[in-house]
């Protein structure tokens, strides 16, 4: 069946980063398990008391005994959201760098090996109401990215029947065909046309709105598409694929006219 190249490639690339950010909010909840489960400290980490085994006595061998709260907390957020957070998983972005994208500023200073800060319940508080906003701003992406994926579906149904009417019809010359065969034919590429133009007024009014998720507002869909197609030689695929085959059937109902002047 004939299909638009513009509508595959957006749909290909929608459905990888719906699939990125499924990825993602599966790594917040890893990575605030992880946080929860930490033991909690000083502000001062140096004035901790030792780790011990659990026979009481101390063990000088224990790696345990060595890691600080914080270094969790930068292991964790490297083993769960920063391969999400980063194009390339190779990328020698320093660690600090990617929290203080992902978290703030504050966070990425107080969980820095330079800083003489502990792992305290403020910072721990502080870690997960990060993750929380951030976790929000993923499922409005999220929201955003399977309505995209409703429109790229609605816009499919519309066109791509319309363009195998087109291939099939070409197969009969119009030489072949009748007075009222052209005719029908002429009425049938207005219809055509006219839903092409509903569904580019409907995609423009789609584009003005904006995502929202629980009530909060979101990104403008205008601006997801602009992100999501960056790529591709279209920056807003639907509208391309609509005028191209508004377009494919204005120039056959040009041609069908000129020949039903001919016969009359």
């Amino acid at each position: 069946m004939p299909s638009d190249t513009h509508l595959d490639a957006a749909r290909d690339l929608a459905r990888a980063e719906r699939e990125s950010v499924r990825g993602k909010l599966d790594a917040y909840d890893q990575f605030v398990a992880r946080v929860q489960d930490l033991p909690l400290e000083s502000s001062h980490p140096g004035q901790r008391a030792p780790a011990l085994p659990a026979g009481g006595a101390q063990s000088s061998g224990s790696a345990a005994s060595t890691e600080t709260g914080c270094a969790s907390v930068r292991a964790a957020f490297r083993d769960t959201i920063r391969p999400y957070s980063v194009e390339d998983i190779d990328d020698d972005e320093p660690l600090l760098e990617t929290i203080r994208s992902e978290l703030s500023d504050s966070i990425a200073v107080a969980l820095a090996p330079t800083t003489d800060a502990g792992f305290t319940s403020s910072l721990r508080d502080a870690i997960v109401a990060a993750v929380e906003s951030r976790r929000v701003e993923a499922h409005v992406m999220q929201a955003g990215l399977d309505a995209e994926l409703d429109e790229l579906a609605a816009a499919s149904e519309t066109l791509e029947p319309i363009l195998t009417w087109l291939y099939d019809a070409d197969e009969t010359p119009l030489t072949d065909l009748g007075f009222d065969q052209l005719r029908a034919r002429h009425a049938k590429l207005a219809a055509h046309r006219e839903r092409c133009a509903q569904l580019l007024a409907d995609r423009q009014a789609f584009l003005h709105r904006s995502t929202k998720h629980a009530g909060q507002a979101g990104m403008q869909h205008r601006t997801l598409v602009r992100y999501l197609y960056a790529d591709l030689s279209v920056v807003f695929p639907v509208l391309a694929a609509g005028v191209r085959v508004e377009t494919l059937c204005a120039d056959a109902q040009r041609t069908v006219r000129e020949h039903l002047t001919c016969r009359v």
